[in-house]
């Protein structure tokens, strides 16, 4: 997002709070705590900034938007991200779910369970068929999402979730669904409450192994645009989800000013949600963005604005690919501060910063998802050929990608 925004000729001056390595590049890095509300606002106002974009969901769901619209130094200051109330779509899957049932938005059936009501959850696993689809209510840095392929497992699962507190606050409350099978699709809007503008859409890759084994991560690569979105399935996304969605808010009374991710399966051709984000997700975003060529600090202005609906929005029509260098032993246990060498090396590709930082000696890792590598191509084949070439010259202890991102849709 820094990326993009810092190429607008309506930013003169870009902070990134707490900011990388890779945002230094792209604008000032500021060492601000992101939950501290009144420190983040005393900022702005010392140093007159015109936009606020949010990009973690934490503050949001914490209500980061509600405090600068309550303080009357702050209230003028374009926003982008919603209230509290809006950040429940992503801050409670059980908000989440009773929303879409309200709303007649297709997804899953499903039922909430909490520690009282252990033994009744325990009972509804028994009446579904396998596999078992468990969800932790809160925030779990997207972790909190398990697919049980036997009942013990699910049952286990649930105990440990609600019991032993495996996601603490966040699993306080379970959500139960049924397990759909299809392909999954991520979409994203960007909306003033009322107009929406759809961005482009992308399939990311979850598990850490290839073939989709493995534990559940972050996410392991992208692919935009997705060859079976096309103008039949998008028609029915935005008839059935999207609209839907954006007016389900406006009836509840939700102002709502944005990003609203989608993250989609297609069951036989037919699109159900299976969950929402309140802000772009990751890696997609590595994915979608470089494919907008309009203005994104512009774009986020007629949010901001409430004159959404006039602007005009241009996408790059070829591929994109992302591959995700990690740290070794991510989802779990890794180590941190291992020299990253040869990123100069690399031609034809973007090159995203994440668990990186910039010391005295050169670039050291400092989380589990390193790297981003990024190529475009009007050839989804050679888009791959150039992030994977690009990926194989960056070097670090222990550096671990998936090899077959994208793989599944070259036989499309």
């Amino acid at each position: 997002m820094a990326w993009k925004m810092a190429q607008s000729p309506l930013c003169s001056r870009l902070y990134v709070a707490p900011g990388n390595a890779g945002t230094a590049l792209c604008g000032e890095n500021v060492a601000l705590n992101l939950h501290d509300f009144a420190a983040l606002g005393e900022f702005v106002k010392r140093n007159a900034v015109d936009m606020v974009v949010v990009g973690p969901e934490e503050p949001l769901v914490k209500g980061i938007a509600d405090h600068f619209g309550g303080d009357p130094e702050l209230r003028d200051v374009l926003f982008i991200g919603p209230g509290a109330a809006g950040a429940r779509l992503e801050g409670s899957k059980d908000f989440a779910k009773a929303f879409m049932q309200r709303h007649g938005i297709p997804t899953a059936s499903y039922r909430s369970f909490n520690e009282a009501s252990l033994e009744e959850g325990k009972a509804w696993l028994r009446q579904l068929a396998p596999p078992y689809v468990l969800k932790a209510d809160g925030l779990a840095a997207g972790k909190g999402v398990i697919i049980c392929s036997t009942l013990e497992e699910a049952t286990q699962t649930l105990e440990e979730m609600l019991g032993s507190k495996m996601f603490g606050k966040a699993s306080e409350t379970v959500v139960i669904e049924e397990f759909l099978s299809g392909i999954e699709v991520s979409v994203f809007v960007v909306t003033d409450g009322k107009s929406y503008k759809l961005l482009p859409e992308a399939k990311d890759y979850k598990r850490v192994g290839e073939g989709d084994t493995g534990t559940n991560t972050g996410g392991m690569g992208a692919i935009s645009p997705v060859g079976f979105a096309t103008g039949d399935f998008m028609k029915m996304v935005e008839e059935r989800i999207i609209v839907p969605t954006i007016s389900g808010l406006q009836q509840e009374g939700i102002p709502y000013c944005g990003f609203i991710f989608f993250g989609l399966i297609s069951v036989k051709g037919e699109p159900y949600v299976i969950e929402y984000n309140v802000r772009l997700g990751d890696p997609e975003a590595e994915a979608t963005l470089p494919r907008v060529q309009s203005d994104l600090v512009e774009l986020l202005q007629s949010a901001a604005t409430g004159s959404l609906a006039g602007f005009r929005l241009a996408t790059d029509p070829r591929f994109a690919a992302t591959v995700i260098l990690t740290s070794g032993g991510y989802p779990g246990e890794y180590v941190k501060g291992y020299t990253v060498s040869h990123v100069e090396e690399v031609n034809d590709s973007l090159v995203f910063y994440a668990g990186l930082k910039a010391e005295q000696h050169g670039l050291k890792t400092d989380g589990g998802r390193v790297l981003a590598v990024t190529s475009l191509n009007h050839n989804l084949a050679a888009a791959l050929d150039t992030s994977y070439k690009n990926a194989g010259k960056i070097d670090f202890k222990g550096k671990y990608y998936r090899r077959d991102i994208g793989r599944d849709l070259l036989k499309e």
